[in-house]
């Protein structure tokens, strides 16, 4: 039973994906690795962490069934793409390892760790996922995908530069030895039984060894430069096109030729000398009676047409039949599902199902239009469309000629009981260090199987086929053509509040609006009300709201009143439609390398009760590498101005109160070095620039050109939110005006402290803030300020784009005060300001 769930799971990951039909060079090489019984699993931390050269070789040049299993989905990252951080973040990486995996032939796994930024140690992660979790995960992962061997990315010791660096390395090893062990984590023997890998090495990376060679004792070599005739490219070529895939960390790659060493040290398991997979039966005898099959593939190779690949139908039919009558094994379940598939490719059988709508709700019709082509002279006959979730179950007898389009469209209804379609490990709340996972069934999938599937059975000369095809969701893009999106299970009702962060800096009544939209094609007719924290009220109380069809949205608006006290709360927006409560947002994440993905998050805002005080009215924002400040700064009450390139002019600059440079403004925007003259002369004459935090690596300008005076950025980073902030400038007015800072208002940071803080600087700026991390010294740079001519200069490596849009109180006071220092520009011999 075990084997066959494994199946479906490989069946699901791959219907995730619409088909694409292989050319003949490719169907070659599933042709070769169906005579190559050999696994390896690759564990590191995070996305980008993997070896795509390491992956692409093993999976494409030896046809090693090849997997990567990431410990988290990244979620804790920067983003240099977009707004998204966190959760949302977590789910793009993910996407992004997906489309990685797509290109250089490997599975991908994951954990239920939960990236909560960076860690200095394993102790701290550990502290924070939940280690034994964890390490049950891994455990399953290694059951479940049964490998040959363990490749681990980093060491276990503090050689790896990051707390999940060297825990990934830590848990893959006491994996390697509990996965075998009955007595661990018996709750999984019963489904996936035990497994033990034959050895576990480290493939050793420079930055900690940079003598590592292939004459160092222990350790074996692996070239995986080569070129792949068959492929047109190198495997170092092909890596680069999978880490480039991974487009929020800025990790675009150049094509590399020639050779390519890697390196792998010894850690547990068998030796080898030579070459990991020594002494590991990787033929068809490792699985009883498989001997015939390995020479039937042989001969299936050598009669190999590339003109004509449907001509080798009659012997994978036959080599099919062979693996089906052996003993059940996880190789008889890889090999039959890696057979059907080239079934398939060689008859050019393409097979589609695409729906009118991309999201509909349960008990909802839809449209389904197939669209079926066998592009092969062999005979053919489709007898069955079957899809639970579609409640159709048809029996037919269609020929299908050779390449004569087979179209017909089924309105059907999507079945009431059907779940939605949001990220499964999204679904319920979650800790710092883990994902809530209730079913455990799901524990080391990458994302959710299909929302709909259909299976289409086929007859070949009375040999059975069966499909299993993703309902999607198509259209033609005027200038990027054809487009696909999954086609998604949705609640019948969204609705969306219009802020995440909702500000009341005054007991003053401020207008909530909310969107009210359908996703269904009944009619809709119910009220809408916020739930609101104590001594909170509403104006009014509840909205009546009608939509009569699906698509269809209201747009209202509610005056809301906070209580007299400050407070850190939240509130969220609820419609009730016939006794039924739908409390649910919708939100789309889209970007041109993943597919659209679609996030059902509870309808709740940050609702702030703070004495925010404020001076000056216009900021102009500087876009970066993304981050949500302006409308952090909306709530504190400033008109925003997200100035284009072009915009930021003299003229311009003088228009406002202060300027604010988004996060890795210096890393991603080209055209700074040409208005950062501007920019300085616009705080010589009395503004005020704010410059987030930018690594120091990749600068688009010379390092002495982003500030008035010199200035040092390094990668030091205070990663404990909680940790102790010492305020070394009481009486700067930057702690003083318009609103009191005092070490309270660090209290609730979230992930982090900040990040590459510079380390030197010149005697002009002033250092304001003090921090460091558990046993560490302390870290002075992490907000620096320089009077220049009359305006202010401002460096922060503050984690503001982590803290702003979580409402952080104190983060949103400190904050309103750098704005605000304008207005603090006063004589040297009068006194500063100080608020009361």
């Amino acid at each position: 039973m075990r084997f066959l769930f494994f199946l479906l799971l490989i069946t699901s990951s791959l219907c995730n994906a619409q088909y694409r039909q292989p050319d003949a060079s490719q169907i070659k090489l599933k042709l070769r690795k169906l005579n190559f019984l050999g696994s390896v699993l690759y564990v590191a931390a995070h996305p980008d962490d993997e070896n795509t050269r390491a992956i692409t070789y093993l999976a494409n040049e030896r046809l090693v069934t090849t997997a990567y299993l990431s410990m988290t989905r990244g979620d804790g990252g920067q983003n240099l793409i977009g707004p998204e951080f966190r959760d949302l973040l977590g789910l793009i990486r993910t996407q992004e390892l997906l489309a990685a995996r797509n290109i250089d032939g490997g599975h991908q796994y994951f954990t239920r760790a939960n990236d909560f930024g960076f860690s200095k140690t394993a102790t701290e992660t550990f502290q924070i996922w939940s280690r034994q979790d964890i390490l049950s995960d891994v455990v399953r992962v290694y059951r479940e995908f049964k490998p040959d061997v363990i490749l681990t990315r980093f060491p276990p010791d503090e050689r790896a530069g990051h707390g999940h660096h060297t825990a990934s390395a830590v848990l893959a090893q006491v994996a390697f030895d509990f996965s075998g062990d009955a007595t661990q984590f018996p709750e999984q023997i019963r489904q996936w039984g035990t497994w033990s890998p034959v050895r576990l090495y480290t493939n050793t990376g420079r930055w900690w060894n940079q003598t590592i060679n292939e004459s160092t004792p222990g350790v074996i070599t692996m070239e995986v430069g080569a070129y792949n005739p068959l492929l047109g490219k190198s495997y170092s070529e092909i890596a680069a096109e999978s880490r480039t895939q991974h487009k929020s960390q800025g990790f675009g790659s150049p094509g590399k030729r020639g050779q390519a060493p890697e390196y792998f040290e010894y850690m547990k398991g068998a030796k080898a000398q030579k070459d990991i997979f020594e002494g590991i039966n990787t033929t068809w005898t490792r699985v009883q009676g498989g001997e015939g099959v390995q020479l039937l593939i042989d001969k299936a190779i050598a009669e190999f047409n590339p003109e004509k690949p449907s001509q080798l139908v009659p012997s994978l039919l036959t080599i099919r039949k062979q693996i089906a009558a052996l003993p059940e094994s996880i190789w008889k379940t890889r090999k039959l599902a890696e057979t059907n598939q080239l079934i398939q490719d060689c008859l050019g059988l393409f097979a589609e199902v695409t729906a009118d709508q991309f999201w509909v709700a349960p008990g909802d019709p839809v449209a389904a239009s197939f669209e079926l082509v066998n592009r092969s002279d062999y005979p053919l006959q489709l007898t069955k469309i079957r899809s639970t979730r579609l409640q159709m179950d048809s029996t037919l007898s269609v020929e299908m000629k050779d390449n004569q389009l087979i179209t017909f469209r089924s309105l059907k209804t999507l079945s009431p009981s059907a779940t939605y379609s949001d990220p499964y490990w999204l679904r319920e709340e979650h800790t710092q260090g883990m994902f809530t996972v209730n079913d455990p069934q799901l524990i080391g999938r990458a994302q959710n199987t299909p929302a709909v599937a259909v299976q289409l059975s086929f007859l070949m000369n009375q040999e059975p086929l069966e499909l299993d095809i993703p309902l999607i969701y198509k259209w033609t893009d005027p200038v990027k053509g054809e487009l696909v999106r999954p086609f998604e299970i949705v609640p019948p009702l969204f609705v969306n509040l219009s802020e995440k962060v909702i500000v009341f800096n005054s007991q003053k009544a401020k207008s909530i609006g909310v969107l009210v939209k359908s996703s269904s094609s009944q009619l809709l007719k119910g009220n809408l009300k916020l739930q609101l924290p104590a001594g909170w009220k509403s104006e009014p109380a509840s909205i009546p709201f009608e939509l009569t069809k699906r698509g269809e949205e209201k747009s209202v608006r509610l005056m809301v009143t906070p209580a007299k006290e400050e407070s850190y709360s939240s509130l969220k927006a609820v419609a009730e439609v016939k006794g039924k409560v739908y409390d649910q947002a919708i939100q789309t994440i889209q970007y041109d390398h993943i597919p659209v993905q679609t996030v059902l998050p509870k309808a709740k805002a940050k609702a702030i009760r703070l004495d925010l005080k404020k001076e000056g009215s216009l900021v102009g924002y500087i876009k970066g590498a993304g981050d949500e400040i302006p409308a952090a700064l909306r709530n504190m009450g400033y008109d925003v101005w997200e100035m284009k390139n072009e915009e930021i002019t003299p003229a311009n600059l003088k228009k406002t109160d202060a300027i604010v440079m988004g996060v890795r403004a210096l890393n991603t925007n080209d055209r700074v070095k040409y208005f950062m003259p501007d920019l300085l002369n616009y705080v010589k004459e009395g503004g005020t620039l704010i410059m987030q935090y930018n690594t120091p690596a990749d600068l688009t300008l010379d390092k002495d050109q982003f500030a008035p005076y010199a200035l040092q950025l390094s990668r030091d980073r205070v990663t404990e939110e909680n940790s102790e902030v010492r305020l070394l400038k009481p009486n700067h007015p930057v702690l003083n005006y318009p609103n009191k800072i005092t070490v309270a208002d660090f209290k609730d940071w979230v992930q982090e402290r900040g990040l590459y803080f510079p380390d030197k600087w010149d005697a002009h700026f002033e250092a304001v803030l003090s921090m460091n991390d558990t046993g560490e010294q302390p870290k002075d740079g992490s907000l620096l300020i320089a009077r220049y001519g009359e305006g202010h200069y401002v460096y922060t490596g503050l984690s503001f784009f982590r803290e702003l849009p979580e409402g952080v109180p104190g983060a949103y006071r400190l904050f309103t005060n750098l704005v605000s220092l304008k207005k603090t520009s006063t004589p040297a011999n009068q006194k500063v300001k100080t608020s009361k």
